[in-house]
């Protein structure tokens, strides 16, 4: 006869396996641990030390010179009303003929941290690639600033680079919002706020896994084998309750908040859509894809298996050279 404390040994063996069976690890690229291995928890504990590494790794980033076929400048402009300036960070190729195409870009970092600084060899190397200019916005962050600031933000910056595009060599009819994570979702929502506000028209929007719904992973469950790493359930939880300023999930959240939330997606620029199929955002991706094909929008999307969260950041990875390759061909289809 099995005794009871056997049952019960069975029954923890069977859910270790089960544990084992659900975890995504063993489907991670190899070349991305080292990514997943630096990731820490998101948290209003967390936040300070996580916001001082990322302001010491951009003080850093931004002391490494630059090529010499783009420049670099900081310039503040007005912010929206009765908020205060906002600071972009402009790259241009110094080498160029004629009317450039130009990317509002949006950095990521959970609504929280980070900042345009982070990006700037990448921009720079990307401003070369496609001759185009890049001006990035240092956005206010959440808790300290939340929704509607951020967006406010991106649009103050956006209707600046329109408005400046004479005296920035910039061609107005081939101008993309782009984005990653928090960053992506801020491009998504910009686009649908420049619509509504009839600033434009946009020629793309590019978003690499972006930050679309504030259901996910709290009133939504994303699936067993994704958000497993580097950006987690709980990690969204605080994301959005820090912009939202309240807990995410409900009824009165607003499309220029969250994206996924837009009833009515036409109209909208063609999009490209960036994720990784281990990604917490993976579901709420492809859905937003599916919502913009089925409104007349044009749709590219590219799914990288084994890849997690931020796995572009893993510069040297296959999957982030596919990923460059990918993107910098969306943009030379964008700017025709």
């Amino acid at each position: 006869m099995v005794s009871r404390w056997q049952l019960v040994l069975q029954w923890v063996r069977f859910e270790k396996r089960l544990e084992l069976m659900m975890s995504s690890r063993d489907r991670i690229d190899p070349e991305l641990m080292p990514l997943v291995e630096m990731s820490a928890e998101w948290s209003a504990a967390t936040l300070p030390a996580q916001r001082e590494a990322l302001d010491a790794m951009g003080q850093a980033v931004g002391a490494i010179p630059l090529p010499d076929m783009t420049r670099a400048e900081l310039r503040a402009i007005d912010g929206p009303d009765g908020a205060p300036p906002v600071q972009l960070l402009i790259m241009t190729p110094t080498a160029s003929a004629g009317k450039m195409p130009a990317i509002l870009h949006i950095h990521g970092g959970g609504f929280v941290a980070g900042s345009a600084q982070l990006y700037r060899p990448q921009l720079a190397s990307l401003s070369a690639q496609l001759d185009a200019v890049i001006v990035s916005v240092n956005y206010r962050l959440a808790p300290e600033t939340i929704f509607p600031g951020a967006i406010e933000d991106c649009f103050a910056a956006l209707k600046w680079l329109f408005a400046q595009a004479e005296e920035l060599g910039v061609d107005r009819e081939r101008i993309v919002v782009a984005g990653e994570s928090a960053g992506g979702g801020l491009a998504a929502a910009l686009a649908i706020l420049a619509r509504d506000r009839g600033v434009g028209p946009l020629v793309a929007q590019m978003l690499a896994f972006p930050m679309l719904d504030d259901r996910t992973g709290s009133t939504r469950d994303a699936g067993d084998f994704v958000g497993e790493f580097v950006w987690t359930a709980a990690d969204n939880k605080f994301g959005w309750s820090s912009l939202l300023g309240r807990s995410p999930g409900d009824n009165e959240v607003s499309p220029y908040a969250a994206p996924a939330r837009c009833e009515d997606l036409s109209g909208l620029p063609p999009a490209f859509i960036a994720v990784g199929d281990l990604d917490l955002f993976l579901e709420e991706n492809l859905e937003y894809a599916r919502r913009l094909a089925r409104a007349g929008v044009p749709i590219e999307l590219k799914v990288y298996p084994g890849a997690v969260h931020g796995f572009m950041l893993v510069e040297t990875s296959r999957a982030a050279r596919l990923y460059a390759a990918d993107q910098r061909a969306a943009y030379l289809r964008a700017f025709g």
